[in-house]
């Protein structure tokens, strides 16, 4: 028999829209039934419409070499453009420390741990300037030399890598010792980054 008024409508809606507040197993099992059915719609809406993404790679055009001007015939492949490395990142090349190498990290590191009182940061970058590489100078524009807990270098340098065209160095002062890296430039050996090691 068809519900004829409104009231009888608004009782039949409350029905529907309080099932699943009845217990909780009505609100479990409403919301298992919710998200199948979004699963089911995302499963075969694509299907029915057909995946633009299927259709393959664009075709690539590749102009005749021997050809030359605007109306030159092109040709068509569809092989898909590959973006896998195909040979392996060139790692460095072990060797033996160069002396010079280990002179500038010594000279670096004493110009370093060199900070009388009252020097400004100014005077502090120019005696390491000609020493680092101009990369590298900004960073160390950045130290105030009156927290550099050093005076002077204790000790000789020690190489912990050695590369061709690089180097680490660990040198020892009467505070922290310095892991310093070097590296071979246009100008010769500079330093291009230090950090303070245990």
């Amino acid at each position: 028999m068809p519900i004829r008024t409104n009231r009888g409508r608004a009782a039949v809606y409350r029905r529907i829209w309080g099932f699943p507040l009845r217990s909780p197993a009505h609100l479990v099992g409403t919301a298992v039934a919710v998200i199948a059915l979004i699963v089911a719609i995302g499963v075969v809406v694509p299907q029915l419409l057909g995946n633009p993404n299927r259709s393959g790679p664009e075709p690539v055009r590749i102009q005749d070499p021997g050809s030359s001007g605007a109306a030159s015939p092109t040709s068509t492949t569809s092989a898909p453009m590959s973006t896998r490395l195909t040979a392996p990142l060139v790692q460095p090349t072990s060797a033996a420390p160069d002396p010079a190498a280990l002179t500038v990290a010594k000279q670096w590191a004493t110009a370093w741990a060199t900070h009388p009182d009252g020097m400004t940061n100014a005077q502090w970058l120019d005696g390491l300037r000609p020493l680092t590489t101009e990369e590298y100078l900004p960073e160390m524009s950045t130290v105030d030399p009156a927290n550099i807990p050093a005076t002077k270098v204790t000790g000789e340098p020690t190489v912990t890598k050695s590369y061709t065209s690089s180097l680490e160095v660990l040198v020892p002062t009467d505070g922290p010792k310095l892991s310093i890296t070097v590296a071979r430039t246009s100008s010769g050996w500079l330093v291009t980054g230090y950090d303070q090691a245990s």
